[in-house]
C-alpha cells in the first residue's frame, strides 16, 4: 500500500537516506528542514504518515509534534519520531507528546517499511470514518463532539510465560480496569470478548500462531478493529513486520520497558475509543439522515429507495405486495384546539400503534414533510384482501383507544382513514402504485372518514361484500 509520507529532519543527508528508501518502495516522499516547515507543510499537504527527527535547532519533534495533534486538520495523522537516542525516556516522552509510533536511528528498513504501512492504513481508516461522519451530518446529524476516553480499559495477556504474563498485567494496572490471561491461541479465541479492548500477544506463545490469531481476528466483524500489540525479541523483527502486515497495531520489543508498554498501551486504546466514538457518530448520523427525528419512522427518502426496489421485485420475481396510506381525520382541528405540542403527541403514538399492528417485515414510514400527518405501510407478500383486514384492525385499534396528551393528561377520541393499493407485476414505478393509495385514501375521505377503502391495480375502488366488477370495495366502522 503506496502513501504519501512527510521527511522531517534538520540534517539533509538523513532526509535523502529515508527519501531514498521510501521512494524504493512507492512511497510519495514530502521533505522539511525544520519544525516550522514540517507544520506548514502537514497543514496544506495532509499526508499520510509523518516521520519527525527529535532534535532540531529551535523548534524540536516534540514540540512539533504537540501542535501537530493540537491542529484539527492535522490531528489524524500519524507521527512516527525518529532519532538517534535509544534510552526508553525519550520513546515515552514521543508518545505521550502524541506520537503514534517511535524509530531509532540507524533505521531498519524491514521495521521501518512495515510501520509505515500499518499507519498508512490507519489514517485512511480514520479518514473514511471522518468523511462519513461529515457526510451523514448533512442530511440532518449533529456533529457530536469527540474527546479523549482515557478511563482503564479491558485487556488481554497471550503469554504462556508465567512470570511474564505477571509483570505485564501489574505494570497495566494504572491504564486496566482488567487483565484477562490466555496461555494458547486457543484459549485466547476461547476468551475473546467484545468488551476486550486491546490484545497483547507475545510470539513466543507455544500453543499455536500469533500470528494466525490476528488474521482470525481481522476476519471477524466483532474483533476487527481490536487493537493489537505484539511482544517480541530482537531477532523476531521479520516476524514482527509480517504481524504488522497482516494486521497487528504495534509492538514492544523485551526487555519490555514499564513505561513505554504502559504508553503504547494508553495510545492504542485512545486511539480505539476515538474510532468506536466515530462509528456511533456515523450510526448516529445515518440513522437521522433516514429517519423522521419526531416519530422514529423512515422518512419519504427512505421510503421511496424502498418502494424502488420492491417494484423491481415484483416485476422481476412476481410477488405480490401492497402499501397502506393513512392519515388522521381532522388533525388540523387537534392542533388549533389543543396546541402543536399536543398534535406531536399524537402523531408519536399513531406512529407506535402502527409499528405494533403490523409485521415486523413490513415498513412504516412517515410520508409528509416535517407538518404532515400522513402515514404509508409497505407490505411485501401481501395481497389486498389480507391488507385490507390489517388496514381495517389498525383503524379499529386507533378509534378503540384514546391518545394521551403528556402536558396534561388529557384524553383525545381519533379517528384515520387509510387507502389501500395493491401492487402487481406490470407496475410501472412507485408514483403509479403511491397514486393508486391516494385515490383509494380521498374516497375513505370522501365517504365520512374512519373508514377502509382499497383499490387494486386492475379494477380500482371496489365495496366490500360485493362482486369483483363493482367499482368500490370500502371496509367501514
Amino acid at each position: 500500500m503506496s502513501g504519501r509520507v512527510l521527511v522531517v529532519d534538520d540534517v539533509e543527508a538523513n532526509v535523502k537516506l529515508l527519501e531514498a528508501k521510501l521512494s524504493s518502495e512507492y512511497f510519495d516522499v514530502l521533505t522539511a528542514y525544520n519544525g516550522q516547515s514540517a507544520l506548514q507543510i502537514a497543514e496544506r499537504e495532509l499526508p499520510d504518515v509523518i516521520l519527525l527527527d527529535v532534535m532540531m535547532p529551535r523548534m524540536d519533534g516534540f514540540e512539533v509534534c504537540r501542535q501537530l495533534k493540537a491542529n484539527r486538520r492535522t490531528v489524524d495523522i500519524p507521527v512516527v519520531m525518529v532519532t538517534a537516542l535509544s534510552d526508553a525516556a525519550n520513546r515515552v516522552r514521543g508518545l505521550e507528546a502524541g506520537a503514534d509510533d517511535f524509530l531509532t536511528k540507524p533505521v531498519n528498513d524491514i521495521a521501518l517499511f512495515a510501520r509505515v504501512r500499518s499507519l498508512v492504513r490507519l489514517k485512511r481508516m480514520m479518514e473514511e470514518l471522518r468523511v462519513r461522519e461529515g457526510i451523514c451530518s448533512k442530511f440532518g446529524g449533529h456533529d457530536a463532539p469527540v474527546g479523549e476516553d482515557t478511563g482503564p480499559a479491558h485487556i488481554m495477556i497471550v503469554d504462556d510465560d508465567d512470570f511474564a504474563a505477571a509483570r505485564m498485567a501489574e505494570t497495566l494496572l494504572p491504564v486496566a480496569n482488567s487483565v484477562a490471561r490466555a496461555s494458547s491461541c486457543a484459549e485466547a479465541w476461547t476468551l475473546l470478548a467484545p468488551d476486550i479492548e486491546m490484545m497483547i500477544a507475545s510470539l513466543s506463545v507455544q500453543g499455536g500462531d500469533v500470528l494466525r490469531l490476528v488474521t482470525q481476528c481481522r476476519a471477524n466483524e466483532t474483533f476487527r478493529q481490536l487493537p493489537i500489540l505484539l511482544v517480541a525479541e530482537d531477532r523476531d523483527l521479520p516476524q514482527l513486520a509480517k504481524g504488522l502486515d497482516l494486521g497487528a497495531n504495534d509492538y514492544v520489543v523485551r526487555p519490555v520497558d514499564r513505561n513505554e508498554l504502559l504508553a503504547r498501551t494508553a495510545t492504542q486504546v485512545r486511539r480505539k475509543r476515538l474510532q468506536n466514538r466515530l462509528e456511533e457518530n456515523y450510526r448516529h448520523s445515518l440513522e437521522l439522515a433516514l429517519t423522521d427525528e419526531l416519530t422514529g419512522l423512515y422518512h419519504r427518502r427512505y421510503l421511496f429507495v424502498h418502494l424502488d426496489e420492491l417494484i423491481e421485485r415484483i416485476n422481476q420475481d412476481g410477488i405480490s405486495a401492497a402499501v397502506l396510506l393513512f392519515d388522521i381525520d381532522n388533525f388540523k382541528k387537534v392542533n388549533d384546539t389543543y396546541g402543536h405540542a399536543a398534535g406531536d403527541d399524537v402523531l408519536r403514538e399513531l406512529a407506535a400503534r402502527t409499528t405494533h399492528s403490523v409485521r415486523s417485515v413490513d415498513l412504516v414510514a412517515r410520508r409528509g414533510d416535517g407538518a404532515g400527518d400522513e402515514f404509508v405501510v409497505v407490505m411485501p407478500e401481501t395481497d389486498a384482501t389480507i391488507a385490507a383486514a390489517v388496514a381495517e384492525r389498525l383503524r379499529a385499534a386507533v378509534e378503540r383507544q384514546p391518545f394521551t396528551i403528556r402536558s396534561n393528561g388529557r384524553k383525545l377520541s381519533v379517528t384515520i382513514s387509510i387507502g389501500v393499493a395493491a401492487a402487481a407485476p406490470g407496475d410501472g414505478d412507485r408514483y403509479s402504485l403511491l397514486q393508486r393509495a391516494d385515490d383509494a385514501l380521498y374516497a375513505a375521505k370522501a365517504r365520512g372518514r374512519n373508514c377502509v377503502v382499497a383499490r387494486s391495480p386492475t379494477i380500482g375502488l371496489s365495496a366490500a361484500g360485493t362482486s369483483p366488477t363493482a367499482d368500490a370495495v370500502a371496509v367501514s366502522s
